[in-house]
């Protein structure tokens, strides 16, 4: 059995004994055409399931109102709120979404740029893997821009939209420090990308500031790679696994005293963090403090609660789309010309301001010898 094939203009005109071109002038509510012939051909097409070659519109128009969307692991709690406020914010903007997903190899990051290159889309919001950009400038050679999500790039000279992860991390810092606690641990993945990198150099910095010399073991990487029952080769990019923050959880509940509080790269290791302290013997929120990052939707749930940083993700989406499409209708990309913000010759840095979510998991906190 052949296939069915899809209505076109042609059959309505055929059907109404019209022209192609009344009735692509009456679909399009053109003035031209009689209000009485344009509810003929809609109704005709309604009842031929007529629906338009969006293809066919954009080589036509030079304009496919679509946009790429490349993203590491829609898993991620935060990366799925952050394709919502995407796609919404671009079908306000009357433009469709295309999300091609990476799972944090380079490989298929480059097959997506390519993918995205034959389709026409309009711009490309994407998340980087963050090793190697030659596909992304064949992109923007190729007249796409390209606005990077949450990951810097050094090589590409490209706008940036995310979260300002080095202040995350000093809000939670200066908030354990601020209730007493001398004794901080941050565990985070041991992957090369900037969130990772910003928050590190934020606890540390914020420490340095209060005078407190950290050990180098006081930052503890786990592999994210390390996930129970996972393959070998198996994708890096999440969801995250407690199961790996709950070995290194174990080490820290022998090296840590009552009093510590440990901080967490995310929320899925501090859930790991809680079932080890709990076996050992030390409650969360009283005799060791956690603090968690991104306020996933259990964190509330815990119990303790957890106390954590909570990341602007409809804000970065929505944010993304409205600088990508500045670019698309300038028509240009940093380094094309300085005569608006939009055609900035430099490359634009907005970073979003994340916001600590006070619970009950960092305390107050019993001291050394105290009952």
């Amino acid at each position: 059995m052949s296939p069915r094939r899809r209505p076109t203009l042609r059959d309505i005109a055929l059907s109404l004994d019209l022209s192609v071109n009344t009735v692509s002038r009456a679909l399009a509510d053109k003035d031209a055409v009689s209000r009485e012939t344009r509810e003929r051909v809609k109704e005709e097409a309604e009842r031929l399931g007529y629906v338009p070659n969006t293809m066919a519109r954009s080589l036509v128009l030079r304009n496919a109102m679509t946009l790429g969307l490349v993203i590491t692991n829609p898993a991620n709690p935060f990366y799925a709120r952050l394709i919502s406020a995407i796609e919404e914010r671009g079908r306000e903007r009357g433009y469709s979404l295309m999300l091609m997903v990476t799972e944090d190899s380079a490989d298929n990051e480059r097959r997506a740029a390519e993918e995205l290159m034959r389709w026409g889309v309009d711009g490309v919001l994407a998340i980087p893997v963050q090793h190697g950009a030659e596909h992304w400038h064949r992109l923007r050679k190729s007249g796409t821009p390209v606005v990077l999500l949450n990951r810097h790039l050094p090589e590409l000279d490209a706008d940036v939209v995310g979260v300002d992860y080095y202040a995350g991390a000093r809000l939670a810092t200066e908030h354990v420090l601020d209730g007493g606690a001398t004794e901080l641990y941050l565990v985070e993945e041991d992957l090369d990308i900037s969130p990772v990198a910003e928050r590190i150099r934020g606890f540390r910095e914020t420490l340095a500031a209060r005078g407190i010399a950290a050990p180098d073991d006081a930052v503890v990487r786990v592999d994210p790679a390390a996930t129970e029952g996972a393959p070998e080769g198996a994708p890096v990019s999440g969801p995250f696994d407690p199961g790996v923050a709950y070995a290194v959880g174990a080490g820290l509940a022998r090296r840590a005293g009552p009093g510590a509080v440990v901080l967490a790269g995310n929320d899925y290791h501090a859930l790991g963090l809680y079932r080890a302290f709990g076996e050992r013997g030390l409650r969360v929120g009283t005799d060791i403090g956690v603090v968690g990052h991104g306020d996933h939707p259990f964190s509330a749930y815990l119990d303790p609660a957890l106390t954590t940083v909570r990341l602007p993700a409809p804000e970065v989406g929505r944010a993304g789309v409205d600088r990508l499409l500045e670019r698309v209708r300038a028509g240009t990309e940093p380094g094309d010309g300085p005569d608006s913000v939009a055609g900035s010759a430099d490359p634009i840095r907005t970073l979003l301001a994340p916001e600590l979510v006070v619970r009950a998991s960092a305390g107050p906190l019993r001291r050394r010898g105290e009952h």
